[in-house]
């Protein structure tokens, strides 16, 4: 089993996310990456979160919380980190893809030890690798990622990069990217690696770039050894086609409760649906 990691940029997104954990039971991981949390709001988002946690009890324990999480995905900077960890997030990642690993492996331990300073449980995760960086449609690999062995996450260095820097969840390159291309299922994930790398690494990990990815490897992955999974663009583009049919179908209604409901509902499919498949439900 693995847990399913949304992300949002707006409160239909969000209802959309947690009414699909809720119905199911299952504990749920809100995202939103420096652009959404921008569009939303960062102590917003994390306020909201953080009622729906009060409001809503756990389904399994009514004496807990429900298990609902906030991270901020894909943080490019150290003062991005600090702004999310001082806003009262769940989660950071620091997303040092793009950089060498020295700097890299820097910037992270940085981001640990300022995490850790103010809050012990507050989880960091980093990531090794290029995977690319939109969540939208593609029409072929994103610049600059290639799916050579060579260049994804070797299981050694991901071992030494782990120590280095204190994390607690790593995010690899195992054949994954992030979008979607438009012609049909991105590229196989290399599981065999997946596994390899758990071993080594000896910390939880996340597969990002999840849209577009086949059932069967989800599964494969989740065997493997990744304990999230994170979808941004299927929930994206079930949002976008559900609002344009929607308005197609009522040129003159204005009022956004109704005109989003149905994109609402798209999106909660979706999410359900994954959310199934990663528990074998």
């Amino acid at each position: 089993m693995a847990i399913g990691h949304f992300n949002v940029s707006d409160s239909t997104a969000l209802w959309a996310v947690f009414n699909a954990a809720y119905k199911l039971k299952l504990p749920i991981i809100i995202g939103v990456s420096e652009g959404e949390r921008k569009f939303i709001g960062v102590r917003q988002i994390a306020a909201i979160v953080k009622s729906l946690r009060k409001e809503y009890k756990d389904p399994n324990n009514s004496n807990e919380p429900y298990p609902i999480f906030l991270n901020a995905d894909h943080t490019y900077s150290f003062e991005g980190v600090k702004e999310a960890v001082d806003a009262g997030f769940d989660a950071v990642i620091f997303d040092g893809a793009q950089i060498t690993l020295e700097e890299n492996t820097k910037i992270t331990k940085a981001c640990v030890e300022y995490a850790r300073s103010v809050d012990l449980e507050i989880i960091v995760e980093a990531e090794l690798g290029n995977i690319g960086q939109s969540s939208k449609i593609l029409d072929g690999i994103p610049e600059g990622v290639r799916l050579d062995a060579e260049f994804l996450t070797k299981p050694e260095v991901a071992a030494e990069f782990v120590k280095s820097t204190g994390i607690d969840l790593l995010a690899p390159a195992v054949g994954n990217i992030h979008g979607m291309l438009r012609g049909g299922h991105d590229p196989k994930i290399d599981t065999e690696r997946i596994n390899l790398i758990r071993k080594a690494a000896g910390v939880p990990l996340v597969l990002h770039g999840g849209s577009g990815t086949s059932d069967e490897d989800f599964v494969e992955a989740i065997k493997s050894g990744i304990s999230i999974v994170h979808i941004n663009t299927e929930v994206r583009l079930a949002y976008r086609q559900s609002l344009k049919i929607t308005l197609g179908e009522n040129p003159d209604e204005i009022a956004p409760y109704k005109f989003l409901k149905p994109s609402l509902i798209a999106m909660e499919k979706v999410v359900s649906d994954r959310l199934k498949l990663f528990n074998n439900l």
